[in-house]
């Protein structure tokens, strides 16, 4: 009965399962259900945050992954990626675990120092293909539709030509209105510029999302101080990432598509 409930019902927690057993007449401890559950193989873990999928978003997903799955790696290269992101200036510092001695805890080694609200952050557009990173903006005050276009003029097509993407490429953006607003669409057409039809809340098929990540992990290594200390650092982090890794995020493409259809349009490790 504890293994049914579980595997039905994940997030089930110790006392509901005693309470569940109580009301069928056998009265069993929290330990003992932990202790029969590690035996069965499973642990209590944070649950991964994901984003809110309506059914929509799930059949919109699984609809791309099962259109592009057999699209050839060719495809792919020629797609100039691109997303905003938030950074913040302590950010995945607060999360570093440390290795310390009991009773070890403060020592200023075994601290990471915080800032209430995270110290501040800044919002930054970029751009990648499998030849490498493009440009990296910092988005000053609230983005609208003009400003969009304005960050595109600036960056999307200089990045472009800096990685050669020559004739017939594709450029991927996701569906935020201001994306996908008349005005954009319009700008889009008159330079001639080919946008891949893209299916909405659906981060785990954009590979930028991995640089992203490795953008953070590496611009915290190296401490910034201040927000204009945060965006140089992120820029130049953001121009030292090999072409090998963006390279190979393009080559494996198929398996984020495959993933997607095994787990049914929902979030996966992507």
């Amino acid at each position: 009965m504890i293994m049914r409930t579980v595997r039905n019902q994940p997030r089930t927690t110790r006392e509901d399962l005693v309470n569940d057993l109580k009301a069928a007449g056998t009265i069993v401890t929290k330990k003992t259900i932990g202790n029969t559950l590690r035996r069965e193989g499973l642990k209590s873990c944070s649950g991964r945050k994901v984003p809110l999928l309506k059914n929509a978003h799930i059949h919109t997903s699984l609809t791309f992954a099962n259109e592009h799955l057999n699209d050839s790696e060719d495809n792919w290269v020629k797609v100039l990626w691109s997303d905003e992101t938030k950074m913040e200036l302590f950010g995945i510092n607060s999360t570093r675990r440390v290795w310390r001695r009991r009773n070890a805890a403060y020592d200023p080694k075994n601290t990471i120092p915080t800032v209430k609200h995270g110290g501040g952050n800044i919002m930054l557009w970029g751009c990648f293909s499998a030849k490498g990173t493009g440009q990296l903006h910092r988005i000053k005050g609230t983005m609208d539709g003009a400003m969009y276009r304005q960050i595109l003029g600036e960056n999307l097509l200089p990045s472009a030509r800096a990685l050669k993407m020559g004739r017939g490429w594709v450029f991927q953006h996701d569906n935020d209105p201001k994306h996908t607003a008349k005005a954009t669409k319009e700008w889009l057409k008159k330079k001639h510029i080919k946008v891949l039809e893209w299916p909405s809340q659906s981060p785990d098929l954009n590979p930028i999302e991995n640089l992203w990540r490795e953008l953070k992990v590496r611009v915290a290594k190296r401490q910034p101080r201040n927000l204009n200390d945060l965006e140089k650092i992120c820029k130049e982090e953001w121009d030292k990432i090999p072409p090998e890794m963006c390279a190979n995020l393009v080559a494996n493409y198929k398996k984020r598509l495959t993933s997607v259809i095994a787990n049914k349009g929902f979030a996966t490790k992507y």
